[in-house]
């Protein structure tokens, strides 16, 4: 069947619809040469790799609501002051104090449980919580870190800090 100017409407080529194969092409040309002349540093994509194999999918994140560093007043004279962080999870709070000695936290309310250092790929050796729920590390973190926690009630992971 025509329209009105003799033509069959199935042979006419709609604008709107786009050639999928051309994007296709076009999308692997440009990461290539994204790849060629702006590649991904080793280091950065090795840290991506490594932070995807950490994730725990049944894990409540525990978001970071104060850090000394950014939301504390600076006080004139004091030198290496601990650096002050708690992160929240439904109703676990997780309080830690980060030293050059290392760090040492509580998870209120008191429970046990296990805590786990992150730095990369495998998780430091596991902490264990007294009966107030505090815990210490003897070993400072150097660069980006986050703590696991296993309770009862489940798991919870910070946010990845940079010590």
């Amino acid at each position: 069947m025509s329209d009105i100017n003799g033509e069959d409407p199935d042979d006419i080529e709609d604008p709107d619809d786009t050639d999928d194969l051309g994007f296709d092409l076009l999308e692997e040309e440009l990461r290539q040469a994204a790849g060629i002349l702006d590649p991904v540093p080793a280091e950065l994509r090795q840290i991506a790799v490594e932070a995807f194999a950490l994730h725990d999918l049944d894990a409540r994140i525990a978001e970071l609501t104060f850090d000394s560093v950014v939301d504390a007043i600076p006080v004139r004279g004091a030198v290496d002051v601990p650096r002050m962080l708690t992160f929240h999870a439904g109703g676990v709070t997780v309080d830690v104090e980060l030293t050059a000695q290392g760090l040492m936290g509580q998870v209120l309310p008191p429970q046990s449980a296990r805590i786990e250092v992150l730095r990369g790929p495998q998780a430091g050796a596991p902490l264990t919580t007294d009966d107030m729920g505090r815990f210490t590390y003897g070993e400072p973190p150097a660069g980006p870190f986050a703590l696991r926690l296993r309770t009862g009630e489940g798991v919870l992971v910070t946010d990845w800090l940079t010590a």
